[in-house]
């Protein structure tokens, strides 16, 4: 079974995308990679995000970047 793939940058865990990686990093059936950039500095400053299969998944707090990732998830089935 392939999984999904999370991605973050290593900034944006800094600016508090950590919570959301260690929930993420619980779920065995995903994929969460850390990355020293992933060329969205722009985002980067403005929003906790992640990129969920290459798409990019936003939110406000940790939390809610987590329920976004997993909605994200829902909506778009890899198969």
């Amino acid at each position: 079974m392939i999984k999904p793939i999370i991605e973050f940058c290593i900034s944006n865990l800094a600016s508090g995308a950590q919570k959301a990686l260690e929930q993420l990093e619980r779920d065995p059936d995903l994929d969460v990679i850390e990355y020293g950039c992933l060329g969205y500095c722009g985002k980067c400053a403005s929003t906790l995000y992640a990129l969920v299969n290459g798409e990019v998944v936003t939110g406000e707090t940790p939390e809610a970047l987590v329920e976004n990732i997993y909605q994200f998830l829902e909506e778009n089935p890899m198969f």
